[in-house]
């Protein structure tokens, strides 16, 4: 058999194999080396009892101390969204992530928050190998400091690793001129290659969903899969291709400890290999000391620009995630209630995947800087449209297209009270639309307040894309600081669900 096929053998049964051949036994070679993966890292606090920066790094330290060959394999997601991001743009994540830089990193759909420029500065920042196999620059080259595979050679072992980004992210993020192409049909071009090359194994590091990562999956196109998007822990085995995923903020990271037996040469060379799956529990490491003192000067600097209190909330609010996905929410109607008094619009929506602390909050909170910032991390900024009815109807389609399932591009709104079918076809579940009490009218003219990356497409409202912005971007105040201010200005405020979002026949 040939590496190339031998590679996608169950390990454990390929092993068995070689227990009755004594004299290949005796000349096969073995190596042993270890794929650590941890990915969507936001978290630089050292006071939780697992997971963030601090916890990922002592892991990977360990891991290496105890190991030869290893690769810390980084799948994305890290520059946005946090709380200090908001403010310096990820700057804070490169000085963390560098103290225990992991080997390969690819970036995910976050690291293009703030835009072309910032993501070329931060990823030129980071001291890793940085892979993204179907990312180009818009003239088709490889963007500066990237690569598309390494080959690492452990003694006669031959492991290559390819990159891939979110295909999507166009769409969910900015990532200005950049260009992506598909991510399964980039992967099988590249293990291809890879084999000719001399792999005896091969590895793809991928910020992907968990359905796209399935595919590749089954593709058969590699030997392993290490994957970040999802913030889900999870490991899997089909006999051929090994998959795991660690669970977000590092709460925990997953190594695989790998053993191959290489036997023969040339055209006779056959790699069998077996892999150990260890689930590890941050809990269990230390903050070590480096992490602990960045991240107090980190912190330090965020208090006393944070830590000041904007009003009171009388209300509870809740911005779990799977809350401002699938309803109506207090918390929503707060931020598009701002947003709307803001810029003077008619009406206001923004996406619920925007709103992303995760949290409950008792009523007559006293709410600070930081909240709001934590709730709205990415440092967009609400701009005014002007839309016909027609538009506006085509936005909420969009943002219901995927109910009950929860989804990033749900419509938080104010202004206007409206009525869905869930039952009915995505794209045909508006059954009513008032605004001021009256019926929208398809062919009036209506100002909203959203946020700019609504305005450039994202989250799918391509029905935004080309209108009149009567307050553009480059123009624009921060969402976080329009809240902030309406807040203080209110001194007091009471959002409640109220039935803007209501579903019927």
């Amino acid at each position: 058999m040939t590496s190339n096929f031998k590679a996608k053998l169950l390990g454990s049964i390929a092993l068995l194999s070689l227990s009755g051949a004594g004299a290949l036994a005796q000349e096969a070679q073995e190596v042993k080396f270890t794929l650590l993966v941890a990915s969507d890292l936001y978290e630089m606090a050292v006071d939780e009892e697992r997971g963030g920066f601090a916890r990922a790094a002592a892991v990977a330290r360990d891991v290496k101390a105890n190991a030869e060959n290893v690769i810390y394999a980084f799948p994305g997601d890290t520059i946005s969204p946090s709380l200090f991001s908001g403010i310096d743009k990820g700057a804070h994540v490169i000085e963390l992530l560098n103290l225990e830089a992991p080997d390969v990193f690819v970036p995910g759909n976050h690291e293009y928050d703030f835009g072309e420029e910032i993501f070329n500065t931060r990823m030129g920042d980071l001291n890793s190998t940085l892979l993204a196999a179907n990312m180009r620059n818009a003239d088709g080259s490889i963007v500066d400091g990237f690569a598309d595979s390494i080959m690492y050679e452990f003694g006669p072992l031959k492991v290559g690793v390819i990159g891939l980004t979110l295909d999507t992210t166009p769409t969910v993020s900015s990532p200005g001129t950049l260009q992506f192409t598909a991510a399964l049909e980039t992967l099988e071009t590249s293990a291809d290659a890879l084999r000719e090359e001399g792999a005896d194994i091969v590895v793809v590091v991928t910020h992907s969903d968990w359905d796209q990562d399935q595919e590749m999956i089954n593709s058969g196109a590699v030997d392993f899969v290490l994957s970040g998007h999802d913030h889900d822990l999870r490991v899997a085995d089909n006999g051929h291709v090994v998959f795991a995923e660690g669970a977000a903020d590092a709460e925990n990271l997953v190594a695989l400890d790998i053993t191959a037996v290489i036997e023969g040469e040339g055209e006779d060379r056959d790699v069998d290999w077996h892999t150990n799956f260890r689930i590890i529990d941050t809990a269990s490491y230390a903050v070590p000391a480096d992490y602990a003192q960045m991240v107090a000067g980190f912190e330090a600097e965020l208090a006393s620009e944070l830590d000041v209190s904007v009003g009171v909330v009388a209300t509870p609010l809740d911005s779990r995630r799977q809350s401002v996905r699938t309803r109506e929410t207090a918390i929503g109607n707060l931020i598009t209630d701002a947003m709307r008094a803001a810029v003077n619009a008619d009406i206001a929506l923004t996406n619920g995947g925007g709103i992303r602390a995760g949290r409950e909050y008792d009523a007559n909170y006293d709410i600070t800087r930081r909240d709001i910032l934590t709730e709205l991390p990415f440092g967009n900024v609400t701009v005014k449209l002007e839309l016909s009815g027609a538009d506006v109807i085509a936005a909420l389609e969009n943002g219901l297209s995927r109910f009950p399932d929860a989804s990033g591009a749900y419509p938080q709104i104010s202004g206007m009270e409206v009525v869905f079918n869930p039952d009915a076809e995505p794209g045909s579940r508006v059954v009513s639309v008032k605004i001021d009490g009256a019926d929208i009218d398809p062919n009036a003219t209506y100002t909203m307040a959203t946020n700019d990356f609504l305005a450039r497409g994202g989250d799918s409202y391509s029905m935004f894309v080309g209108k009149n912005n009567l307050i553009p971007a480059i123009s624009a105040k921060l969402m976080a600081n329009d809240v902030m201010a309406y807040v203080r200005e209110n001194g007091t405020v009471s959002p409640a669900v109220e039935g803007r979002m209501t579903t019927g026949m």
